[in-house]
């Protein structure tokens, strides 16, 4: 089950590169209590980082979760990697929630995207 049942059902739009992402990958514990709620509270707080872009979640059906974040700038990575409310959450994280996490900060260098609701009339798709 998804804790992200109100996210939109595609990926965050591709963004004129360079840009940065941070990957989050996580097996969880089995004790989750208190995560949903600190986990809505940090999508709240992110959006306030100046350079924020987006966040696309993802989950497979074994557990393993995994959830991107987009940021302009790496200014905006460090903002919100320091924030005083995500130190704390991630604190909690490494207590309670995940039994192991990998986390890889990448700068973007080529981007692009696609919508099948935006191909021109007559394009063949491959």
């Amino acid at each position: 089950m998804s804790d992200h049942p109100q996210a939109p059902v595609a990926p965050v739009e591709a963004f004129e590169p360079p840009y940065y992402v941070a990957v989050f990958s996580t097996v969880r514990t089995e004790d989750q209590s208190g995560y949903r709620e600190t986990n809505a509270r940090m999508e709240d707080l992110v959006k306030d980082i100046p350079g924020y872009l987006g966040m696309d979640h993802a989950q497979t059906p074994g557990g393993l979760g995994i959830t991107v974040g987009y940021f302009r700038d790496a200014d905006a990575l460090t903002e919100w990697r320091t924030h005083t409310e995500h130190r704390a959450a991630q604190r909690r994280g490494r207590a309670e929630w995940y039994h192991s996490y990998t986390l890889h900060v990448a700068k973007v260098e080529r981007s692009h995207g696609f919508t099948r609701d935006q191909v021109p009339p007559g394009t063949t798709v491959r």
